[in-house]
Order: C-alpha cells, then structure tokens, then sequence
C-alpha cells in the first residue's frame, strides 16, 4: 500500500458549487441529499457528537467522504493494512450514531467500499474505506461549519504516484484525543508510526514529540519548536487566536514536518499558517515559516476563483482556445476583484498586520509602515498583483498575488540560534 498525507495546499476546500459543476451527473444527487440534511433542524443536544450522515462523491481527481456531524469535532484519522488490503479509518471516539448506512458504495477508482462500525452507546464511531492494492494516494481532510450548528467533515482523497509506501500513516488532529480502549467493533487498534518505534540510530534526527507539559497542536509546543518567533507566537494567543489544526508529515527519523493552522472569531477572513520544517542534515537549520493569510475570505468573487482554480486542463480547452485565454479572461478579471476585496480587508484590520510585523520583526519598525503603504496602492486592471521583499533577516514576504498574505521565514539552528 502507498500513501501520503495531503499538504494543506492540497486541502483548501472544495466547495458545493465545484462539486455540482464538475459532476452534474452523479454529485448533483449527492448535493441535494446534503442541502436537505443540512436544513433539517438541529437534535441530539447531548454531551456527545452525533455522527448523523454520510456520503461519497467525486470531484475531478478527489473522491470526497463528507460527515455531517450536530457540532464540530475531529476525528482521528488512520492508515493501515488487513489481509493485505489497504485501509482508512476514521474514528470518532466516544460519539453516538445518527441515521449511518452499514455500506456505500465506492468510486471504482481508488474506494471499494465504504463501511460503518458502531459501538454500544458512547463507544464511538468508526468509518472504515476499503481501498483498492496497488494504487498510490494522498489524502487531506478538512472541516467546515455547516447550517444550524452542524459541522461538515471531509476526507479527500487523490491518486498519486509520488506516494511512499508504508504501513500505517495517522495525520492526526489539533489536540490529542481520547482512544477508547477497545475501538468499535473489536478490531484491533491500528498500528501507527510513532517516534517511539525509531530504530537504533535514528532517534537523533527530526521532530520529536514534545514531552511534559507541552500537548502536541498547542501554542506551547509552537514556542517550544520556533524559539525564534516566540513573541511573536505569544501575541497571537493574548490576541485570541487558536490552533484549530495541526499535522504531521514525512518519515520517522529522518525528517517530520508539522504545520499548523490558527484562526480567531475576531477576523474570520484571516488565517494563519505555520510549518516547521526540521533540519535533515548536520549542521543545518530548522525552518520554520510563519504567514497571515486573508485565504478565508468569502464573496462571490472568491467563491469563483477557488472554483475556477479547480478546474482541469482538458476542462479548459472546452471553455477557451488556450490557456491564456482562461487566464486573461476567467481568472485575471477575478483577481483585480480581490485584490481591491483583499485590501479592504487588510485595511479594516490594519492592526493585525502591523501588530503581527512589530513582534516578527521587532528591531525594523519600519517594515510595518513599508507594508501598508504597498497595501494601499492603486490596483490596477492591467497588472493585477504583485510580490515584495519587505525584509532580509527574518525574511518577510508580502504578496499582493490572489489572496494577500505576509510570509515570515525564520531559520533556526537546533541549538536555539539563529542567522
């Protein structure tokens, strides 16, 4: 079996209008049945989650399982082999089972089937997709809230022939959760790769998980692994901001990236992301990157231009005679559009940005005033977007390009120095 977790870039979204344009066939049943789910009132109101449907769709080259849950949670997901078939199970510990089908169907390209286990009352749930051997993939996972309190959650996952073989791979959630004892239906519990199990020798190298009082997807782990951008850090938690996802990548004692995702009900257009990469070679610096994003931003313009970013090339070449065409006429017409919805944004929460510059460069006052000067420069219908250099050390990108964001590069020696 081969397998990958998907980079967030892989996992920014796919919306319900993708999945209507792309699949007017066989999704739009799927998307009907989800709009009437998701309008039915809300129930359950109990201590647990309730996992209350499920469905399985394809999207261009991601087959999408959606759960529709009566408020948010994150499940714990895993890879694995059984008799030699390849697996992914989703487990929601501890959660209770609304209106689940046993089987689904799957996609005849990468899911056999879909199976759903449930244990007696507050045991859990477990979503079991049975993949075919042999056929490399990726997966990214992704929640998103949904009417009257519920909360959608989606698994993508795609063919790709760039992934490793292993033999079990857990991208796990922003916080560590509970593991019931004994996992619904009896199975036994997924065998997963921690640092723990290195072979000898390679303990030294790459992430490790963090010890005592630091919980892995926390903001004390964050300051624990980037020493350099700990003001930094500091100031986004007294401001209110949380790490609503964390993951894991690469293999065990080599290299193990993390990423990490923030948002604050305060700014729901702004999102911050930070990976931390670890040195892989001696003598080498960590790299960790630290970026405010307005990626979150919703609209109509937004809206298409995610869409249309989706689209294939064979999809393309049906809509215009050549790639250039989409690109000046579907897609530039959009970004003019958001770059000015982007500024207006950036200038509503001008304090963000330039609290953020002041604490990740905090001997250059400067770079903040540099920043919004260029954020508040005429967009123009010809040339809709551009790159700066806003600082050398740390390295501060600002990108006026789709969706604006600054960009902090930190490199950081394992000692705790740095350049």
């Amino acid at each position: 079996m081969w397998v990958s977790s998907g980079s967030e870039k892989e996992g920014k979204g796919i919306s319900c209008l993708q999945i209507l344009a792309d699949n007017p066939g066989r999704s739009l049943a799927f998307l009907l049945w989800l709009l009437i789910s998701l309008s039915q009132p809300a129930w359950g109101a109990g201590g647990t989650v309730e996992v209350r449907h499920l469905g399985l769709s394809k999207v261009a080259e991601n087959t999408l399982l959606t759960v529709v849950l009566d408020r948010a949670a994150t499940p714990r997901v895993s890879s694995r082999e059984v008799s030699g078939k390849p697996q992914l199970v989703v487990d929601f510990p501890g959660a209770r089972a609304g209106r689940l089908p046993i089987h689904l169907e799957g996609d005849a390209l990468l899911v056999q089937q879909v199976l759903t286990d449930t244990a007696p009352p507050g045991g859990g749930v477990r979503i079991i997709l049975d993949l075919f051997p042999e056929k490399p993939f990726a997966y990214w996972k992704q929640s998103r809230p949904g009417a009257g309190g519920q909360t959608l959650f989606i698994l993508g996952i795609k063919p790709d022939p760039k992934a490793r073989p292993v033999q079990a791979r857990v991208v796990p959630s922003a916080a560590p959760e509970p593991v019931p004892a004994a996992p619904p239906g009896g199975e036994p519990r997924d065998r997963e790769t921690a640092p723990e199990a290195f072979g000898p020798g390679e303990e030294g190298g790459g992430y490790q998980e963090p010890k005592g009082n630091l919980a892995p997807g926390s903001f004390a782990e964050l300051r624990n692994l980037m020493p350099r951008a700990a003001s930094l850090l500091q100031s986004l938690e007294t401001d209110g901001w949380i790490v609503s996802d964390s993951n894991r990548y690469d293999r065990p004692g080599r290299r193990f990236s993390r990423d990490f995702t923030l948002t604050s009900q305060k700014y729901p257009e702004l999102v911050v992301k930070i990976v931390y990469l670890p040195a892989n070679l001696p003598n080498t610096p960590n790299i960790n990157i630290i970026m405010l994003s307005t990626e979150n931003l919703t609209g109509e313009a937004a809206t298409e231009y995610r869409g249309l970013r989706q689209w294939s090339f064979a999809r393309i070449k049906q809509k215009f005679e050549d790639i250039g065409d989409f690109f000046e006429d579907a897609l530039k017409p959009l970004r003019v559009k958001l770059r000015e919805e982007t500024k207006a944004v950036t200038l509503r929460d001008a304090a963000v940005f330039q609290n953020f510059l002041k604490f990740a460069c905090p001997n250059q006052p400067q770079v903040a005033d540099q920043v919004m000067k260029h954020v508040r420069e005429k967009v123009s219908p010809r040339f809709e977007g551009v790159q700066y250099t806003v600082s050398e050390n740390p390295l501060v990108i600002l990108n006026l390009v789709d969706f604006l964001y600054l960009k902090v590069y930190y490199l950081q020696t394992p000692s705790g120095g740095g350049p």
